[in-house]
């Protein structure tokens, strides 16, 4: 089945996708309540994980810059059903993912009407309500086309922006007035092993992803061989400023024993801009906060429909998968599909848990489905260094041994994170339950996927087709 789709997507908005889709708020505020000790993980995180996920997207997206990203490259490096199982987890991992950060989102939106709204911030009720709106939004904006939904992923990225602005400008000049609000010895620097507050490191790890993803949309780029990389290039570098700065600008407002995952940016934002006379700049800012958690999830719906589309094609799934709106081109299927089920895990992640307990769980089970196609990728780029590159192939600096070094530390990492995300917090009430969702789903995610497989290989050599 032959389909044609558009290339809407430039440098601009590739750059401002990646921002959208692998810098987050939300993550500023969980690595603030860490402690000082943070500052360093971004830096053993971005060195652990970032790097060696840009040099490998890099090469493998300048090597195959079809549509299909890392599905393509598994499939080239390991084969039809390990192509399949990356693209399933891949996709897998924001039905979780989606849910929690439309509840970030929520949360956040409680402080644009004050005091008054914050009486809701222990209401599941209004947290499912919220989510299901931003479902809502983001899925009928990537129905109707990537030249329409991409302005929800540009604003998103841009509100990004204000916010980690204001944090780290108004938290320079709330220090300069009456300090730090969280004491930093030298010591408080110097990362702890303890299993509480390693816990957290498959989360800080988690922030860095996202480079991979606009490499599923490549038949819809523009020039996608020359602008990839260089949106790649240009917005890793401000993310991971972003990242650092703007977590220790947190620091600065805030006591770390204050500092919460699902609130902890907007309670930053309201101290420091009440210690400057700038209270009102508040709800503005927390919309700022809310519209790039909605951003977010529009950037991610937009990749990940990709994959089942692309498995649709190659008959593992049913072949509605692949089918495209006849008027706006895109695969509706799949997005809509993608979004039931999204909504289905808002039910699930709050049954028997409080709301903050929900996001947690959500976050883990986001963390080990996203992690799983990380293992493939970062394999797929040792094996694939057999293939000769060509001249317009863009190498890993040093050649065939620093990328194999690179993508086995990379590997190493996400092997590590994964581990971790299956230990809840300390706060959990009930830890049992929590383990038992976060590795039930996550196998379940995986069996399923194996399930539907090998089901679609049958009915595909049945009709004649490829296997």
């Amino acid at each position: 089945m032959a389909v044609t789709l558009r290339r809407v997507l430039t440098f601009r908005d590739l750059f401002l996708f990646y921002i959208v889709t692998g810098f987050s708020l939300r993550w500023i505020a969980t690595a603030a309540a860490a402690g000082p000790s943070a500052i360093v993980i971004w830096v053993i995180a971005a060195l652990g994980l970032f790097v060696p996920l840009v040099f490998t997207v890099l090469e493998l997206s300048s090597r195959y810059p079809e549509e299909g990203g890392l599905y393509v490259w598994s499939k080239r490096a390991f084969g039809p059903f390990a192509a399949f199982m990356t693209g399933w987890t891949y996709w897998g991992s924001n039905l979780p993912f989606f849910p929690a950060l439309l509840y970030f989102a929520a949360a956040n939106a409680l402080f644009i009407g004050g005091a008054s709204w914050q009486a809701l911030a222990g209401n599941s009720t209004y947290f499912i309500a919220v989510a299901m709106t931003g479902l809502a939004l983001a899925v009928t904006l990537n129905v109707v086309g990537l030249d329409v939904g991409k302005w929800l992923n540009n604003v998103g990225a841009l509100a990004s922006w204000i916010p980690a602005a204001a944090l780290i400008v108004l938290g320079a000049i709330s220090w300069r007035s009456v300090g730090s609000a969280t004491p930093m010895p030298a010591s408080a620097f110097v990362p702890s092993t303890s299993l509480k507050d390693v816990i957290f490191w498959s989360t800080i790890a988690f922030a860095f992803g996202g480079v991979e993803s606009a490499s599923t949309m490549g038949d819809e780029i523009r020039d996608a061989r020359r602008n990839v990389p260089r949106a790649i290039l240009a917005a890793g570098a401000v993310m991971t400023v972003l990242y650092i700065t703007a977590t220790l600008s947190v620091l600065l407002a805030l006591p770390q024993q204050q500092i919460t995952g699902l609130q902890g940016i907007a309670q930053a934002l309201q101290t420091v801009t009440a210690r400057v006379g700038g209270a009102w700049l508040m709800a503005p800012l927390a919309a700022c906060v809310t519209l790039n958690a909605v951003g977010g999830v529009g950037g991610w719906f937009a990749a990940t429909a990709r994959l089942p589309f692309v498995a649709g094609l190659d008959r593992f799934l049913p072949e509605a998968f692949g089918r495209l709106h006849p008027r706006w081109r895109t695969p509706y299927v799949a997005l809509l599909v993608q979004a039931a089920i999204a909504a289905l895990f808002i039910f699930l992640g709050q049954a028997g848990t409080s709301v903050r307990g929900a996001y947690d769980v959500l976050v883990s089970m986001s963390i080990i489905a996203y992690f799983i196609p990380f293992l493939y990728i970062f394999a797929a780029m040792i094996v694939l260094q057999r293939e000769p590159a060509g001249p317009e192939v863009m190498r890993v600096p040093g050649g065939r041994p620093a990328a194999v070094a690179l993508a086995s530390l990379g590997f190493t990492t996400t092997a590590i994170s994964i581990v971790l995300a299956c230990v809840p917090p300390d706060e959990e009430p009930n830890k049992l339950l929590a383990v038992g969702k976060i590795v039930g789903a996550s196998l379940a995610l995986v069996a399923i996927g194996a399930v539907v497989y090998f089901l679609g290989a049958r009915r595909s050599r049945a009709a004649g087709g490829p296997s």
